[in-house]
């Protein structure tokens, strides 16, 4: 069938029930096949860069006069550093409320940041990159910053080179709606594989800890951000929560990482008529930033050590963990599971030794099949949520 006889929403859960069977029938075959979920995440990571920077230069170069796009992607800022505090706000009072404990037994090998002065440094030396290195090793600040930088030069370019910047612009995103189309048969091969190599049996052993970071998600995705979305707007923000969470979270669910996922959200907030000056700028910027699912990660997994050794936190350092979960999350970007090796900096604040926080994280990995599927979708979907209702700000009806 077509895309236009069958949607793209309902393709992927085919393509997610036939690689789950195909994974527990043909375990073999099907961990074969998991060259197809490869190979449809390097397509999108191999796009995404090219992406941003053309959009973003684009945007800027041929921008209106009037500033209110510019107000909306410092409020789009605003509500990510919000939404991402909140989630560590909402995973502390979660997790006092289903205190959890690890059985620790083996470290992990990782090198997580020491500080959170090492992931600012880290970030400030993104955006700083040399042009051409950003867009080879997909370095997302680093393409922005360039990319509004000659934006901004090239506004006092000749018309006709401007209009050739929307062509180029227009014909980039032409190549990411074609590999969007392969989304159905990438996440079939993602499926395959994750049955058919790690199956269900290893997340047994610590569901109780994976259902806290899952229930955490869903009330931050169901309760927290439609409360926000709301105090911006005014009007009832379940359609568009649920149309991001559909459109975006699904695919963000199986690629497992926001920078991947940054075409689904481009072409998402396309079609769901937000400026493009405001969304070419803010998706990429979210999917850096923007981690409540990170956030909640860290604090849960960290919190979860702390209960384990019978370490007391007070509430001062409970405040002090949530802004160094949601700080530090913006360190966890376009890495599967890169918020798991930013456990030990929330656990080095809580006195936690470094070998358990390494055990924590070991444990981590093991239920990250599930955790960084939830995250992710959590974290990508919001981009759009976000923008869409930093959109609506100062619009009729």
């Amino acid at each position: 069938m077509s895309n236009r006889e069958l949607g793209l929403v309902p393709q992927i859960l085919i393509g997610v029930a036939l690689g789950a069977l195909a994974g527990v029938m043909f375990p073999a075959l099907a961990a074969k096949l998991g060259v197809l979920g490869e190979l449809f995440v390097a397509m999108l990571k191999a796009v995404a860069p090219l992406l941003v920077m053309v959009l973003v230069m684009s945007a800027i170069a041929n921008r209106h006069e009037s500033g209110t796009d510019g107000r909306k992607v410092i409020l789009t800022l605003v509500l990510y550093a919000v939404g991402t505090t909140a989630a560590a706000l909402l995973a502390l009072i979660m997790s006092e409320a289903f205190p959890q404990t690890i059985a620790l037994s083996r470290a992990a090998e990782g090198t997580p940041p020491a500080a959170v002065s090492s992931v600012l440094k880290d970030v400030l030396f993104k955006l700083v990159d040399n042009p051409v290195n950003a867009l080879l090793t997909g370095n997302f600040l680093g393409c922005l910053t360039w990319a509004v930088l000659l934006g901004i030069g090239f506004r006092k370019a000749p018309e006709g080179f401007r209009r050739n910047l929307q062509t180029l612009a227009d014909g980039v995103s032409d190549i990411v709606r074609y590999v969007i189309r392969f989304a159905p048969v990438g996440i079939f091969g993602l499926v395959c594989y994750t049955v058919a190599t790690v199956g269900l049996e290893a997340l047994l052993g610590y569901a109780s800890l994976a259902a806290l970071l899952v229930g955490t998600m869903l009330l931050m995705a169901l309760v927290v951000n439609p409360l926000i979305v709301f105090a911006v707007t005014r009007r009832n923000p379940f359609p568009i929560v649920l149309r991001c969470l559909e459109e975006s979270g699904i695919t963000a669910f199986f690629t497992r990482s926001s920078a991947a996922n940054i075409p689904v959200n481009l072409a998402l907030a396309k079609k769901l008529g937000i400026s493009e000056e405001l969304y070419a700028v803010t998706i990429p910027v979210g999917a850096t930033v923007n981690m409540a699912g990170a956030a909640i990660t860290i604090s849960v997994l960290a919190l979860a050590a702390a209960n384990t050794l019978g370490i007391e936190v007070s509430p001062a350092t409970a405040v002090l963990l949530c802004v160094v979960s949601a700080l530090g999350a913006a360190g966890a970007s376009g890495v599967p599971s890169g918020s798991l090796l930013l456990v030990p900096l929330a656990c080095s604040l809580l006195g936690i030794p470094y070998d358990v926080a390494m055990q924590v994280v070991a444990v981590g990995f093991i239920i990250s099949v599930v955790q960084d599927s939830f995250e992710t979708a959590l974290n990508s979907s919001t981009d759009v949520v976000y923008t869409y209702a930093a959109d609506q700000v100062g619009r009729a009806g």
